[in-house]
């Protein structure tokens, strides 16, 4: 049984050989202990800076490269989530965006005010200010459903770079998730904060701006589904640590028809599945995963209340669970821990199947690699004698 089809048959609830294994990302610092060298995979600010100063094909050789390099070493992980280790899509050939100025060694600032700093802990850059957040207006013409209905040109093929070069080395035998015309869940309109102060003051603009989005994923579609790809990962978060960040109520009215809509667009017309990458307290919301009709769900975060064998309980054989060590002991715990947490695993999602092992999250920059192999020793050991 190759890695496509233990994962399906996972997907479908039946018998498989062993239970399979994939990570969301892994991130650059234990790829580059995994390859032994530098890597532009998961590095996040290093992209971005090498992207403002011009050096795209740089970038996107070394996804292509060191993704293929990573999934050959690392031969008994099933899922190779394209989507996640470099880009849905690579930036296109003679890419330059515009460069802000450099404040500082950790900021940045754009010309129209925007101030990004880069974070040590996560290796990241965010965005600290935006002068227009507040300000910004909307209008009808920005939700002209006409407009987002317009045939628009194919994209420039080289924006696929990477996904086909890892689909022709792997498709044939693991499990590729790949691009497709984006998630349609939340639509925030302004980012995170303004976004969702427009759900409660703005809903009838959130739904013509869903709407708007609907058109445009689909539209999307057709160009960003590469042949080879057997399902999608989308990754918006819904909940924070304590519980959503909408109502369910508010949910179930603005959020879910669309995510149904995309789901079965996934599966009917292109014949994918749809994993679900979902941090926090997802408690109020579980039920409507399962009424999405997505596949799997992913990210299911321990210490934010989502305990996997209630979670198991909750779902059911309606819902296979992507899920195993913690990334916070990955980054804080010790070998001993991580072995426990994957035993754990096993003995509260193994059962009755639609298992998947990984991390709650990813395999996230600061994870210690004795950690790191101690859970794929103990994966593995666990699959041999079939626990």
């Amino acid at each position: 049984m190759n890695s496509k089809e233990r994962v399906a048959r996972t997907l479908r609830g039946e018998e498989t050989d062993r239970v399979p294994i994939g990570f969301f990302a892994i991130d650059s610092d234990t790829v580059e202990k995994i390859l032994g060298r530098p890597t532009y995979l998961r590095a996040k600010a290093k992209v971005q800076v090498a992207f403002w100063e011009g050096r795209r094909d740089e970038v996107v050789e070394s996804w292509k490269r060191d993704t293929i390099d990573l999934y050959r070493k690392l031969d008994f992980l099933d899922i190779v989530p394209v989507c996640c280790m470099a880009s849905s899509v690579a930036p296109p050939k003679g890419y330059r965006p515009e460069a802000p100025r450099r404040v500082d060694d950790v900021t940045w600032e754009f010309k129209d005010g925007r101030v990004y700093k880069y974070s040590e802990l996560t290796q990241d850059l965010t965005m600290v200010h935006d002068p227009r957040q507040w300000t910004r207006s909307f209008s009808e013409e920005d939700f002209d459903t006409e407009k987002a209905t317009e045939k628009q040109p194919p994209p420039d093929p080289s924006i696929f770079e990477v996904v086909d070069a890892v689909i022709g080395e792997f498709g044939e035998d693991r499990y590729i998730l790949g691009p497709a015309g984006g998630e349609v869940g939340m639509v925030l309109l302004g980012g995170m904060e303004r976004g969702l102060m427009e759900f409660a003051e703005h809903p009838d603009w959130v739904r013509r701006a869903t709407e708007c989005a609907l058109l445009r994923a689909e539209s999307m579609d057709p160009h960003y589904v590469r042949p080879g790809t057997d399902g999608v990962l989308w990754g918006q978060d819904f909940a924070h640590q304590t519980g959503p960040l909408l109502s369910p109520r508010t949910f179930r009215e603005l959020c879910l028809p669309s995510i149904q809509r995309r789901v079965q667009r996934m599966h009917e017309d292109f014949e994918l599945s749809v994993f679900k990458h979902a941090c926090g307290n997802n408690w109020k919301l579980l039920g409507m995963f399962v009424e999405a009709g997505y596949d799997a769900y992913q990210s299911i975060q321990i210490s934010a209340g989502m305990e996997l064998a209630k979670v198991k309980a909750a779902v059911g054989d309606r819902l296979a669970l992507w899920a195993g060590a913690q990334v916070e002991t990955l980054v804080g715990g010790a070998p001993e821990d991580i072995r426990c947490e994957v035993g754990e695993a096993f003995r509260a999602l193994a059962p009755g199947g639609r298992f998947i092992f990984s991390t709650s999250h990813s395999v996230a920059v600061g994870t210690k690699y004795e950690n790191f192999m101690a859970m794929l020793d103990r994966y593995l050991e666990l699959c041999e004698i079939g626990a």
